[in-house]
């Protein structure tokens, strides 16, 4: 995957995928650590304004972002791999599912590959898509916030 930081959109009729992969200069445990903590999510990532909830398998979240005012968004944390993998879901197949895939990969002196995927997919997706927001720039900005904070907590 490109680790650019530049967001890659595929879609058809019935599935749209979003993803981002960056290159952080920071161990894992330090990504790892800013994506799990709920209560300073906002404080570093300019694309979320609160989430509630605790970042924990099996627990439900409730976000609010910039990105669509008045909404909340109420995934829950499917897969939770320390340092490694977490998936978020909202949704049920077959009407509409999101799924949000955090990959974390050490690399060597140091750093880390993030990347972050979301799928989105089901029947009502046709009538849905054109309320959705255009996530590849929420996704780079994301993974550039994510980059900086990671570095300069790193030092």
């Amino acid at each position: 995957m490109d680790t650019s930081g530049k967001a890659k959109k595929t879609s058809s009729a019935f599935r749209m995928e979003c993803a981002v992969a960056i290159q952080v200069h920071a161990k894992p445990r330090t990504v790892w650590a800013l994506l799990t903590n709920s209560k300073d999510f906002p404080t570093w990532n300019s694309t979320v304004t609160a989430v509630e909830g605790d970042i924990a398998l099996g627990q439900k979240l409730a976000l609010r972002v910039p990105a669509a005012p008045g909404r909340v968004f109420k995934p829950k944390v499917a897969e939770f791999e320390p340092e490694k993998r977490m998936v978020w879901t909202d949704g049920a197949a077959p009407m509409f599912k999101g799924v949000r895939t955090f990959t974390l990969e050490p690399r060597s002196e140091g750093t880390t590959g993030f990347s972050m995927v979301e799928v989105f997919s089901g029947v009502m997706l046709p009538l849905i898509r054109g309320s959705l927001p255009n996530f590849a720039p929420v996704f780079e900005r994301y993974a550039a916030d994510l980059k900086r904070e990671a570095e300069k907590r790193e030092t």
